[in-house]
């Protein structure tokens, strides 16, 4: 679920991706940097032409070092030197000028500076960003007195000369101007000015340094207010469209403390601070900032100036509203259904329709969080939404219906109309964010009905399209959970069965091992599993205990987890569960009794659609037939499989599937007589082929070794000599490596 209330996505000075710079009317620091600013400013006007792609890198790079903090003069020329070298030589030069000359020598600069800028034929516009900086910069250098021009004077000998210190020389704070608001108001009286100045000059105390940052940085005082938005606003933009290029989260909180240091009430450090905190699931320091901000936002009157008492009301019920979702974000459904609550209660009181269908959504979500069925609430909160014009509350709603829909296994044209809906909605209201979502939750649609093409292609689609949001260019919006479903259900494609990120990698770890019949090695990756999927862990620990022998752990534990599975209605690991507990039944022989225990799965699967695990099941009950007797029954069944798990099976399901078939038709082939015997082992040999490539393609050894072994067999009794001694070989080779007895293979599926 997004964010709530309009005024959290906080995007200062933000339109359309443009930044807008406000000039007049707000605080801004005449500092030696500035004056480095004007500097290349100046060069880029006057020296010689510069070439178009060195002047484009240089027009790029205004905005930002006008508007982004103060940087040491070895930053700020090496920033300049990237883009043009002749520039930020001459930069230099004009900065030695000014700093190893005489005091006249900065005031015939800032005497001489209108000049290139007024010109007719100057690129420099009295409107333009470097026109309004220019004149900006001159209306507060003209109003300093002159024991403040010399400190200025002083501070820029101070900043140019750190530039050739040694790491061990003591630096001193440098002493700053601050032009106040009233500084940069043209109707101020000069004697105001005057005793203003004189004011100023008792404070010659060096800036103060942040505790929280580290030692080796250098100190920083605080920002203008200009500049503190502008780099609030360019991290909350990073974020949101590319966190990769945003600041590390440790380093963007120590910028956060040190702004908050001097301006304690800055509610929009606070929300990004609560933002950063969430990076790194930092309960504490999330809930701490998101409080703060709320605090901030109702004391300073940021709301309540426009909206009246109301404003404050607004703020009260929507911070509520984000506690909750806060907590629910962290599993603590006590907490986020008091504080949701305290949102309904003020929302009903100022009659707030708007957040009252927030509240209801996430109600929904919160009792979809707890396990509850949801969709009463859900449906009403569709219809509510709506009725209000609620767009994006409208979609999300409907994807939560079919998301619940798909577990109660309805079939899959059903679920797609719904969300063909949601998309014409998301189209007509340019809803990016859910257009992404939507085609991430296709995919998972299609991959759980056992359509693995279906999903790839869907998955394709959702990580090759383009935003329908402006970005920067060389921001790609690819840190959302929608891209990474995606990028799982392509890794589901190719590597057995996976969920998210993290454990995705976990269990391919483990499907190798088990594959490998290297059960020691996939006994960690069980811990892992387990500390972030319970249930899924549990089932993985079974599997293990099943292949080192330990059948009665193994049986308590799916017991226990079938029980669990039926309470919650988790369809799919029942399935699984029973698939199972039917392969420890083979162990003791007990064929016959792992047949009613197939069937009940199979009427499930296919009751709630869900074809991979029907051709799953369908998979054990042939093979149960081939060790009953009934070679010819097991032979039609599997046919039934074949298609789907041709067709959207993974690798290993293919090459399980072609080695149970070639067995089958072995098997068939002993009952025949010489003609027909001999067609159906050609047959059985051009099928175990086929499975041998599969089972190359995933280097798994142990089943290599089994189809070696069938093919020397079948390559003898067809009399194949040259074949039967490569295969028997093949099996040679690979049965020293592995040094380790498998299953036999009459055993095994």
């Amino acid at each position: 679920m997004a964010s709530v209330h309009e005024s959290l996505y906080f995007n200062p000075m933000m339109t359309n991706g443009v930044v807008h710079a406000n000039v007049f009317g707000i605080k801004d620091w005449v500092t030696p940097y500035k004056i480095s600013v004007l500097a290349l400013l100046y060069e880029m006007t006057t020296s010689k032409p510069i070439a178009l792609q060195e002047r484009r890198r240089l027009n790029k790079l205004i905005l930002p070092l006008q508007q982004g903090p103060d940087l040491t003069l070895d930053q700020f020329l090496k920033t300049v030197e990237e883009c043009c070298p002749q520039t930020a030589y001459a930069v230099k030069l004009r900065l030695h000028e000014m700093a190893d000359g005489e005091l006249k020598d900065m005031e015939y600069f800032f005497a001489t500076l209108p000049t290139p800028f007024s010109a007719i034929d100057s690129e420099a516009y009295k409107t333009s960003v470097v026109g309004l900086f220019m004149r900006h910069m001159l209306l507060a250098y003209n109003k300093l007195s002159f024991s403040q021009v010399y400190k200025l004077y002083k501070a820029l000998q101070q900043y140019y000369h750190s530039h050739y210190a040694q790491p061990g020389d003591v630096q001193v704070g440098l002493p700053t101007l601050a032009a106040d608001d009233s500084d940069m108001d043209l109707t101020s009286t000069e004697d105001n000015v005057g005793e203003r100045m004189e004011k100023e000059e008792l404070d010659t105390a060096p800036l103060h340094e942040s505790e929280l940052r580290n030692e080796d940085a250098p100190s920083r005082g605080p920002l203008s207010q200009k500049q503190a938005e502008y780099f609030l606003a360019r991290q909350a933009y990073l974020l949101k469209n590319d966190e990769n290029k945003a600041l590390k989260p440790s380093a963007l909180q120590d910028e956060l403390n040190n702004m908050l240091k001097f301006n304690p009430d800055f509610a929009e450090a606070h929300y990004l601070s609560y933002l950063n905190s969430m990076r790194v699931q930092d309960i504490f320091i999330s809930t701490h900032s998101l409080l703060h901000y709320f605090d901030r936002l109702i004391l300073s009157g940021s709301e309540g100036k426009s909206n009246g008492d109301e404003g404050y009301g607004r703020s009260l019920r929507y911070a509520a509203l984000n506690l909750a979702a806060l907590h629910c974000r962290f599993g603590h459904y006590q907490q986020a259904d008091l504080a949701l609550q305290e949102a309904i209660r003020i929302a009903q009181e100022s009659n707030d329709h708007v957040c009252l269908q927030h509240c209801l959504s996430w109600l929904y979500t919160l009792e979809q969080m707890k396990g509850s069925d949801s969709s009463v609430l859900t449906e009403d909160s569709v219809k509510m939404a709506a009725h209000f014009c609620l767009p994006y509350l409208v979609s999300l709603g409907i994807q939560s219906l079919v998301q619940q829909g798909a577990v109660q296994g309805k079939t899959a044209h059903e679920l797609m109309d719904a969300l063909k809906d949601t998309d014409i909605l998301h189209w007509k209201h340019s809803l990016s964010e859910l257009i992404d979502i939507s085609l991430a939750q296709t995919t998972s649609i299609w991959r759980m009905y056992g359509k693995s093409t279906m999903a790839q292609q869907q998955a394709q689609l959702l990580l090759n399209m383009n935003s329908l949001e402006q970005v920067n260019f060389g921001v790609q919006q690819n840190n959302t959970e929608a891209f990474a479903v995606a990028l799982c259900h392509l890794l589901v494609h190719l590597i057995p069965p996976l969920s998210l990120w993290l454990q995705s990698l976990c269990h391919i770890q483990f499907d190798r091992a088990m594959n490998d019949g290297k059960y020691h090695l996939a006994e960690p990756h069980v811990t892992a599993i387990a500390a972030l999927n319970k249930t899924e862990g549990l089932y993985r620990k079974a599997q293990v205990l099943k292949a080192l022998n330990r059948t009665t752990e193994a049986y308590s534990i799916l017991q226990r987890l079938q029980l669990y599975c039926e309470k919650t209605k988790y369809t799919e690991m029942i399935i699984r569960v029973m698939l199972v507990t039917a392969e420890l039944h083979w162990e003791s022989s007990g064929f016959a009794t792992a047949l009613p225990l197939l069937l009940q799965a199979l009427a499930l699967a296919r009751q709630h659609h869900l074809q991979a695990l029907a051709s799953e099941t369908i998979l054990h009950l042939a093979f149960t037939q081939l060790m009953l007797g009934v070679p010819e029954q097991a032979l039609g069944v599997l046919h039934e499989a074949m298609e789907p798990i041709l067709a959207h099976g993974a690798v290993m399901d293919k090459g399980r599937a072609l080695l149970l078939a070639a067995r089958c038709q072995m098997a068939m082939a002993g009952t025949r007589s010489n003609g027909q015997r001999h067609a159906a082992l050609g047959l059985a040999v051009q099928s175990l082929g086929e499975a041998a490539a599969y089972f190359s393609m995933l280097d798994c050894k142990e089943r290599l070794r089994d189809v070696h072994y069938l093919q020397a067999r079948l390559h003898h009794t067809l009399g194949q000599t040259p074949q039967r001694n490569k295969c028997a070989m093949l099996f040679r080779l690979l049965d020293q490596e592995l040094q380790a007895p498998g299953a036999a293979v009459a055993m095994r599926l």
